[in-house]
C-alpha cells in the first residue's frame, strides 16, 4: 500500500516471544499416536489400529472444513494466509504467513469444539472405537496449536503469529 505522496508504507513488527519446539517435544508428540494405538488395541478393540488409519484423513478433512469455514465467515483476506500442510508438527490447516492471534485463536476454538462434538456424534452411528480414534487424532492434531496458545497466554492479544517448522514467533506492531 502506498501513501498519496508516492512513499511506500512499511509496517514494523517487533518480536515479542519466540517459542522453540524442542526435540523432546517433537519426540513426545510423535510417540503419542503409537501409545494410543497400543493402549487402544489392548483395552478398547483389536481393530483400533485399523480405525486409527481410517480416522486420520477423516479428521484432517473435518478440521480443514471447520477452519476454512470460520475463515470464510471472517472474510476472504484471512483465507489467503492459511494452507493445508502435511509437515510435522503442523499437520492440517494452519497459517502460512503472519496471522493475527485473534483469528488464530478463533479458528482453533471452533475447530476444537466442532471436532469434539462430531467425535461424540459419531459414537452413535459408528463403532465406539472409531469415535475414540477420531477424538485421539483430533486432540493430537491440535496439540501443537494448543501448546502455542498456552505459551502465549500471558502476552497481549493484539499480536501476529508466524509458525515455522522449529519455532513459533509472536510479533507486535
Amino acid at each position: 500500500m502506498a501513501d498519496p505522496h508516492g512513499q511506500a508504507t512499511f509496517y514494523h513488527y517487533r518480536l515479542i516471544k519466540k517459542i522453540q519446539l524442542s526435540k523432546s517435544f517433537l519426540i513426545l508428540y510423535l510417540t503419542l499416536p503409537w501409545l494410543a494405538a497400543a493402549a487402544g488395541t489392548f483395552w478398547v478393540s483389536p481393530y483400533f489400529l485399523l480405525y486409527l488409519l481410517i480416522a486420520f484423513p477423516l479428521m484432517l478433512w473435518i478440521q480443514y472444513v471447520v477452519g476454512h469455514t470460520v475463515l470464510v465467515l471472517l472474510g476472504t483476506s484471512y483465507r489467503k494466509r492459511w494452507r493445508f500442510r502435511l509437515r510435522l508438527p503442523w499437520l492440517g490447516y494452519i497459517p502460512d504467513q503472519h496471522v493475527s492471534r485473534r483469528v488464530f485463536n478463533l479458528v482453533q476454538f471452533y475447530t476444537c469444539w466442532v471436532g469434539i462434538v462430531l467425535s461424540a456424534i459419531m459414537a452413535f452411528w459408528s463403532p465406539l472405537p472409531f469415535a475414540i480414534t477420531l477424538l485421539v487424532w483430533h486432540l493430537w492434531f491440535l496439540l501443537p496449536r494448543g501448546y502455542t496458545m498456552l505459551r502465549l497466554s500471558g502476552q497481549r492479544k493484539d499480536g501476529m503469529l508466524k509458525m515455522n517448522e522449529q519455532d513459533i514467533s509472536y510479533y507486535q506492531q
